[in-house]
């Protein structure tokens, strides 16, 4: 039974545009308190969601989404593209990392799709599943001492709309012996015809409040809050988005057990100017650190393993690290 000095809260949001949603995520992710548990439910509209470090050119038919009136947002955690409608729920728990409880946290998503009458369970690095079909992924981010996790629930989504905005590399595709990426999902709704985004949301939160043996406690937020104009600024920017692409000397890629990733070295007089890493790893921070390590550097592998050495330090993801090392001496 969880200590009873832990503080649980459910914050809704009816605001379906995804980079204030992302805003308020964030907002709370930077304002939690020691003790406190927040479930954040919201929604998107017609939107591609990409993980921080990914290339949106290569995840998604930006164009034809633009087109049609859908948006574009970048999040702070690391994994892949998702598609988010109306259609779709989506959560996040945030607290400070020494309370981040990965399992307890996935059980509240499991309970609550079993009081619906449907048996699903978690799989892979990052999905829950329903008769072999994904229902949900889920992401992960940590700084400063807090942590969050949050997901996707598909409840009615409109999936030729996922089919079409989503692009899914080719090594993606083949690793997983698919032909698209609507045949490995499935909506609760086609499993049990009179679930709908309320009851879920009702089950949800009623699992969060009986796993944490806490209370419906609402926190009222003010929406004209500076640090949330602040940050929705931030994710609505096309810099956030998008980010600069320009040309760059060196560039390669590999797909592995835990994603793909694409390095893109810019070269000025035999260093490293400038640094970009795409990846649909997990693990977002490491990503960004080595980015960061290995701008200014002279281009020989000896100094380029050694700064990966550097950032493996306090790194648990080793065979990341092992990986990333090898592919350099492949390619350097």
């Amino acid at each position: 039974m969880q200590n009873r000095s832990i503080m649980t809260r459910i914050v809704e949001t009816s605001s379906v545009n995804p980079w204030y949603n992302l805003a308020m995520e964030e907002y709370l992710f930077n304002n939690i308190s020691d003790k406190e548990i927040i479930l954040y439910l919201w929604q998107n509209k017609d939107t591609v969601v990409i993980g921080r470090n990914q290339n949106p050119w290569k995840e998604c038919r930006c164009e034809e989404l633009k087109r049609d009136g859908g948006k574009l947002a970048r999040r702070l955690s690391g994994g892949g593209a998702v598609y988010h409608d109306l259609g779709n729920l989506n959560f996040t728990f945030i607290m400070k990392e020494y309370l981040y409880d990965f399992e307890k946290q996935i059980q509240v998503i499991l309970n609550g799709i079993k009081q619906l009458g449907i048996q699903a369970e978690f799989t892979g690095r990052n999905d829950i599943v329903v008769q072999g079909k994904k229902i949900s992924g889920n992401a992960f981010y940590f700084s400063n001492n807090r942590a969050y996790h949050h997901g996707t629930i598909l409840v009615d989504t409109d999936f030729s709309k996922l089919s079409t905005y989503l692009q899914p590399s080719k090594a993606k595709i083949m690793s997983k012996g698919i032909d698209s990426v609507k045949s490995r999902v499935i909506n609760l709704k086609e499993l049990k015809s009179d679930i709908t985004i309320d009851t879920v949301k009702k089950s949800i939160k009623q699992s969060f409040i009986n796993i944490y043996n806490g209370t419906n406690e609402d926190m009222g937020i003010n929406e004209s809050n500076e640090e949330i104009k602040r940050l929705y600024k931030k994710y609505s920017s096309w810099e956030w988005r998008y980010g600069d692409s320009p040309d760059f000397d060196i560039k390669f890629s590999d797909k592995f057990t835990w994603g793909e990733i694409d390095i893109r070295l810019r070269l000025q007089e035999g260093y490293i100017k400038r640094v970009t890493i795409y990846s649909d790893a997990m693990n977002s921070t490491l990503i960004q650190k080595l980015a960061h390590e290995l701008k200014g550097i002279q281009l020989k592998l000896d100094n380029i393993i050694k700064k990966i050495d550097d950032v493996a330090y306090d790194c648990e993801d080793n065979n990341i690290i092992k990986d990333i090392k090898e592919l350099f001496i492949k390619m350097i």
